[in-house]
């Protein structure tokens, strides 16, 4: 079973073998998968939504990071 991050960034899916393109991707995974275990901080508990707001915006934005960079090693 693979964890959000390899999921994300589709870890499995390198049909040229490239290293750098693992690499790119197993950190990009890597990342999304520590910030999504972020818990919600005490003092949001009551609205979790600007934290929930934020976590998303990151995972979307490494997501997208690790397209352009595997797009740039391949180019």
């Amino acid at each position: 079973m693979s964890s959000l991050g390899e999921s994300r960034v589709r870890t499995s899916f390198n049909p040229s073998q490239n290293d750098t393109v693992s690499t790119i991707k197993q950190d990009s995974a890597a990342l999304i998968n520590k910030i999504n275990e972020l818990p919600v901080p005490e003092k949001c508990t009551q609205n979790p939504g600007e934290f929930l707001r934020l976590k998303s915006l990151a995972l979307t934005a490494i997501e997208e990071a690790a397209m352009w960079a595997v797009k740039a090693a391949t180019i």
